[in-house]
């Protein structure tokens, strides 16, 4: 409804306005047919339709009383019409209560549209001397249905629109084009009522009230489906915004964690780079989906974000670990994913974190579970990760070659590591089908790629990937992932050999 009252102004104008209506009405009293049943009917009818107005997404509503004032303009004239109009507003106005800055206006409209349209029909059916029953004479009927209903929507959408600041074109692109097609229905219905009614009397005016109810209850189920329309697409831009608001707060955090950890210690950084490429490269290799690509490649980013734990005199040790340090660096994947596990929606990326140090033999941590109780992609973490480790140039050990690592990976494999994805790798390595080597400093900020991840975030795919993650694949062909690595990952691997 209207929130802003008129001012003292736009009431005089209105007042002026409804007593020139009314002179008028007066004065076109004595060329109408004041027939009281056919009055009374089409009365009953306008009343009863307009106490039934439909509300829409908009301030407007829609009233099929519009109906039966056609009749009325025609078949009586303008100034019974007008009367039908007010006397309906009046008596709805006793149900709904309505302000009475919006009684005046209705009051005005509903005066001045039937009495325009009654004398427009009578003028123009006395100027061009147009019989009754002709042709002329029912398209000169729709045409002062098309009148009047200008005439109607213009005046209450107008005032709807200066009392709500509404820009006008918004009324007629949501409402007015929005039932022009019913009221093409509802004008041959008219007209039809008129015909009948010339034809067979007042009998027809019953039937015409069967339809009239009939195109109210339609006209009303058009406009609840266009408003529920327009309400969906509110709550979903609404529900669009709130989750990419969302996504990139998490993703936010992500990255403001991943930087901290990259000013302490830079190796650690380039170490997850290089593991999320590696991984990316090898869960292609075998066959997943893109979803999956991009969940194994987000996991491997932050596989290590839990060596937040780790005080710098372990994590950049370069002397030998005590016991104590082994068992805090062991806790570092159950941080990780307690970390990323309480963003909304990175429940798969927290299950990989936590699994990347389990070993296919079970004798991995924290949970010392083995082979296909490993996520697929866990195990494809933990092959890029030991091969890293053992190939890094900024570790505090003597680097290996890049075939001396590959062998260390064969030595391990179906132990430590499964076996399927270190010949997927063994494969990416040897024809040098992985786009960064351990000679190279990785990209951290392509790696991290913050816009992509928020828009990615902002979609409902993990779910997908959640449902999917399981879904094995035989040896060679699809293999699975999981995590398994970092400082430690080159001790095991070795003591495997």
């Amino acid at each position: 409804m209207p929130t802003e009252r008129p001012t003292p102004l736009v009431i005089a104008v209105q007042v002026v306005l409804l007593c020139a209506v009314a002179v008028a009405a007066v004065l076109a009293a004595p060329s109408a047919d004041w027939d009281p049943v056919l009055f009374g009917i089409l009365l009953s009818l306008s009343v009863f339709s307009d106490v039934m107005a439909i509300e829409t997404a908009t301030p407007l509503k829609v009233t099929g009383s519009f109906m039966a004032l056609i009749p009325a303009m025609v078949l009586l004239g303008g100034s019974p019409a007008a009367v039908i109009g007010v006397l309906t507003i009046l008596i709805a106005w006793l149900h709904c209560r309505e302000s009475p800055h919006l009684l005046l206006n209705n009051v005005l409209t509903y005066a001045t549209f039937p009495l325009v349209g009654g004398l427009f029909f009578l003028g123009v059916t006395e100027a061009a001397e147009i019989a009754t029953g002709s042709v002329s004479y029912y398209l000169l009927v729709f045409a002062t249905f098309f009148v009047a209903l200008g005439i109607n929507f213009a005046m209450i959408w107008a005032y709807t629109c200066y009392a709500e600041r509404i820009p006008f074109m918004v009324g007629v692109r949501r409402v007015f084009f929005v039932v022009l097609p019913s009221e093409l229905a509802a004008a041959m219905m008219a007209g039809g009522a008129v015909v009948i009614y010339n034809v067979v009397g007042l009998a027809a005016v019953a039937l015409f009230g069967v339809a009239l109810i009939i195109f109210q209850y339609l006209l009303g189920a058009l406009l609840l489906s266009e408003k529920r329309a327009s309400d969906l697409e509110v709550r979903t831009k609404q529900l669009e915004d709130r989750t990419k608001q969302l996504a990139s707060f998490q993703v936010g955090v992500l990255s403001a964690l991943l930087r901290t950890l990259d000013l302490r210690d830079q190796m650690t950084a380039r170490h997850s780079a290089a593991v999320a490429r590696y991984s990316q490269a090898i869960a292609r290799r075998a066959g997943f989906s893109k979803e999956q690509e991009e969940l194994v490649h987000i996991a491997a980013l932050l596989h290590d974000i839990g060596k937040f734990i780790l005080p710098d005199r372990i994590l950049k040790a370069s002397i030998p670990l005590t016991e104590e340090d082994w068992m805090l660096i062991r806790r570092h994947p159950q941080q990780g994913a307690r970390v990323v596990g309480a963003l909304d929606g990175y429940g798969p990326v927290a299950d990989l974190i936590l699994a990347h140090h389990e070993r296919v033999d079970g004798t991995g941590y924290p949970r010392e579970i083995g082979g296909e109780e490993i996520p697929e992609l866990a195990r494809i973490i933990s092959v890029a990760d030991a091969y890293d480790v053992m190939t890094a140039r900024d570790s505090y050990r003597r680097p290996m070659s890049a075939y001396e690592a590959i062998q260390e990976l064969r030595r391990a494999s179906g132990t430590q590591l499964d076996a399927a994805f270190v010949a997927i790798f063994v494969q990416l390595l040897e024809g040098r089908d992985v786009d960064f080597y351990p000679e190279e400093r990785p990209d951290f900020e392509r790696e991290l790629a913050l816009e992509a991840r928020i828009a990615e975030a902002a979609r409902p795919v993990v779910s997908v990937i959640q449902s999917g993650m399981d879904v094995g694949g035989a040896a060679g062909t699809r293999a699975a992932a999981g995590v398994q690595a970092d400082q430690d990952t080159l001790a095991t691997v070795r003591a495997s050999a």
